[in-house]
């Protein structure tokens, strides 16, 4: 790649240490030193961006906790943001679950009790009256790409944690992170945003260290007026970025992704994300079977916003590729909720009306009550199944050998996270099915045996494959909005890069180490189909897609710099 050219930077001394956009620690070189008063300020000795990088990776080290390993990195990035990103960026397997999901539910309050220095905007319902004022003092000079907010109700797998500890610092910021690290976004031009609308959770509520507003959720229309305020000053101010919607409610995830849809460009991971890299991954795989989505069968263990999200992009795909109708796409849906199966008798208190388009008749079975899982397995006879219910175990010999015995390739997916509450561990999978499963986690696994003694890597459905580089797409394109053929288009770039297509014993998706380099395929591929469609905001033409998200892609890479007083802070 070529050197960055010289930035003109306008801080000396101590603002240019104290800046961890700018600062280099000891990496600045002699004419740095002195341009920037810094000779008398840093030791002698001129350090690698590599040989910082090996100094950070042994300190980070001698922490054990993932808690701790996380506190450091968060300093590390209040410090210097290339050395940052660079440092988890050469250990991306090992450090992306420290930077996104460091513990467990028993220590998730621990962030009010932990909490240091404020990271991203905090618009908080008691301030309602202010929030232009307050939007606009901590964006101010500042040209926004992405803005990814969040309100905290669904934390996947532990629920409502107000302004906690997976909220804001490792969830919002966390998930900004990402489309730096993997996706190319520059990280002055992303701001993570807390939408604190109170909290429900007891214990939050109770303990008087817990740092946002202490008081119920708001909901109904109060609630929607107060993100809408938020999302108008977002198209008014920044109408060119992405916004990210994460962890919002399974009442709210879908409703404000279609309201919002049609007026911005809009996302919602846990909804559209978590639902195109799944249909990425059963691409992958009826690649190796030799069949059309067409020809599929769909149980999805788990209703809530992933799983409607994972069966709106695979009926939608449906329809758009393989030219089914989509009553008839719908059909091919078998959804299973807390209640079981979803049928007509369970009655509107039970079925959302976001689920109604794959509600099955009662007519097609005898069973008056709920029915299960394996009830649905013995009749459906699914070539695709899906977990997404955080039910760890759900999968049990009996469903996964059921299945098996109405395929010859079952895809089995048990994508909940994290690992322990995985409907079913890959390599029993693999055990029960004789090495005929085609298999894909949520969370990493070790390969699984084949009975011919190979390994069998299990391949990682992980959103960060996808999202930073859907996001990255629309920002390059500067789209109006997110559309569903932008979406489409990124989902069947990563599933050509399977490593399964050309081995059918290989992985279904690519190694989460080469997350970067597909993320800008993704890209390239949404702006391409952004561009033909007419949703770009940009008037140059799909032959220039790939050489302008190549300049506009961010490496944490240290350039030269010279002192300007007029240059940037």
């Amino acid at each position: 790649m070529a050197q960055k050219p010289a930035y003109r930077v306008a801080l000396r001394g101590d603002g240019i240490l104290t800046s961890p956009r700018w600062n280099k620690g000891t990496a600045f070189d002699e004419r740095e030193r002195k341009a920037f008063g810094l000779t008398g300020r840093l030791p002698y000795r001129i350090n690698t961006l590599e040989e910082q990088c090996d100094r950070a990776y042994a300190q980070l080290q001698a922490r054990q906790e993932p808690l701790r390993k996380n506190s450091f990195l968060q300093s590390l990035k209040d410090q210097n943001w290339i050395l940052y990103y660079a440092l988890i960026q050469k250990n991306l397997r090992e450090l992306m679950p420290i930077v996104y999901t460091p513990t467990e539910a028993d220590a998730i309050a621990e962030y009010s009790h932990l909490f240091r220095r404020s990271e991203g905007m905090y618009l908080t319902y008691a301030n309602r009256d202010s929030m232009e004022e307050d939007f606009l003092e901590q964006t101010k000079g500042r040209d926004l790409d992405l803005i990814v907010c969040s309100d905290a109700e669904a934390i996947l797998g532990i629920g409502d944690q107000g302004v906690g500890v997976r909220s804001q610092a490792f969830i919002s910021t966390a998930k900004a992170v990402i489309y730096t690290l993997v996706g190319g976004v520059h990280p002055a031009k992303s701001i993570s945003v807390t939408l604190d609308v109170g909290t429900d959770n007891e214990t939050l509520l109770n303990d008087k260290l817990y740092v946002g507003w202490p008081h119920k959720r708001v909901r109904g229309e109060e609630y929607d007026q107060f993100v809408d305020k938020f999302v108008q000053l977002v198209r008014k101010y920044f109408p060119k970025s992405l916004l990210h919607f994460e962890d919002f409610g399974v009442t709210n995830a879908q409703r404000l992704l279609e309201l919002y849809h049609d007026k911005h460009s809009v996302f919602n991971d846990d909804v559209q994300g978590t639902g195109a890299v799944t249909l990425a991954t059963v691409m992958a795989a009826i690649g190796v079977t030799k069949s059309k989505l067409a020809d599929q069968r769909f149980v999805i263990y788990g209703a809530g916003s992933a799983g409607l999200g994972i069966a709106h992009q695979l009926r939608d795909a449906l329809v758009q590729l393989d030219n089914v109708p989509r009553e008839k796409a719908n059909q091919s849906f078998w959804l299973i909720d807390k209640h079981g199966l979803v049928k007509q008798s369970l009655g509107a208190a039970n079925i959302r009306s976001a689920l109604q388009d794959f509600v099955r008749p009662d007519s097609e079975w005898d069973e008056k009550g709920e029915v299960g899982l394996l009830e649905v397995v013995k009749k459906v006879k699914p070539t695709v199944l899906i977990g997404c219910s955080t039910h760890g175990g759900a999968f049990t010999e009996e469903v996964v050998k059921e299945m098996a015995k109405g395929v010859e390739r079952p895809i089995i997916l048990p994508l909940s996270n994290p690992s322990r509450l995985v409907e079913v561990d890959p390599a029993k999978a693999n055990e029960w099915t004789e090495g005929k499963a085609l298999l894909a986690t949520g969370s990493p696994f070790p390969p699984a045996k084949m009975p011919n003694g190979k390994e069998y890597i299990i391949a990682e459905c992980n959103n960060a494959l996808i999202y930073p580089g859907l996001g990255l797409g629309s920002i390059i394109s500067q789209s109006r909005t997110l559309t569903d053929s932008m979406i489409l288009a990124g989902t069947q770039r990563l599933a050509s890069l399977s490593p399964a297509l050309k081995d059918p014993d290989n992985a279904l998706l690519p190694d989460f180490e080469d997350a970067p380099d597909v993320n800008h395929e993704v890209a390239i591929a949404v702006a391409e189909q952004a561009i033909e469609e007419g949703s770009a905001g940009v008037s140059w033409g799909k032959e220039e897609v790939r050489k302008r998200a190549d300049e506009v892609r961010w490496v944490p890479e240290y350039s030269e710099y010279e002192y300007d007083p007029e240059g940037e802070r």
